[in-house]
């Protein structure tokens, strides 16, 4: 069942009737539709809920508006673009419905089909308001959740990359040598334990799966002694990770 209701004084096009027109499946359209919106292609149109030919609820999409026939374009321009004229012919023909609603001969016939013609377009709102308002809240919790998720992972990327002697506040020889593709020798470690011991400051053992037990030297150590800036050194690498 498609909706031909006219809501704010313009035509408005469903989903459903976009997906009979192209002969598609519904499900397709309305991932068609919510795949163009995430990808900020076309405005995620309200989601509201009708009753189908077997009197089953379904939930469809309501195209209205200026921008929301010009996003039903896209979408059809995605399903099957030869349709595309029969697209904007079935926009005009509910737009000279607007100028010229056709409304039954009698009087009483006529009161009857404008009050449930307000019912359904003051339910359409309602149901179209607490779709946006539950998708929000749905939206606003999942970004939340992700962003939480995301910071507890590069805090533990970080840790790891510390205890392994390849940090951004210490760093071991193998390790920079490996990022910067530099050979310091095998005495390439002795200027920095020097600049550790003039500065009393201690380098921590980490483990080396080559060597062992080494010293990860701090991050001042390097820029002093080799001017190397870990964070620069070990921030590039991840980039390109």
């Amino acid at each position: 069942m498609t909706i031909a209701k006219f809501r704010d004084g313009g035509a408005v096009m469903s989903s459903q009737e976009i997906a009979d027109l192209v002969s598609a499946r519904h499900d397709s359209a309305k991932r068609t539709i919510e795949r163009l919106a995430e990808k900020r292609v076309i405005q995620l149109p309200p989601l509201v809920e009708v009753k189908n030919h077997l009197g089953q609820t379904v939930e469809q999409y309501l195209f209205s508006g200026e921008k929301g026939k010009r996003d039903s374009l896209v979408v059809v321009a995605q399903l099957s673009p030869e349709f595309t004229g029969a697209l904007v012919d079935r926009w005009q023909k509910l737009e000279e419905q607007v100028k010229a609603p056709a409304l039954p001969g009698d009087y009483i016939s006529a009161l009857e089909h404008l009050l449930e013609s307000k019912r359904s377009e003051r339910l359409a709102i309602e149901q179209r308001d607490y779709a946006i308002e539950t998708k929000a809240e749905i939206g606003s919790r999942r970004e939340a959740t992700a962003m939480a998720t995301a910071s507890a992972a590069v805090r533990q990327v970080n840790q790891l990359k510390e205890e392994l002697g390849r940090g951004l506040r210490q760093a071991t020889v193998a390790a920079v040598e490996k990022i910067a593709k530099r050979k310091f020798g095998k005495q390439g470690f002795r200027p920095l334990k020097n600049w550790c011991a003039e500065n009393g400051v201690q380098a921590p053992k980490v483990h080396d799966p080559r060597y062992g037990w080494v010293r990860s030297w701090p991050a001042d150590a390097w820029a002093v002694v080799y001017q190397i800036d870990l964070a620069e050194l070990f921030g590039a690498e991840g980039e390109q990770a």
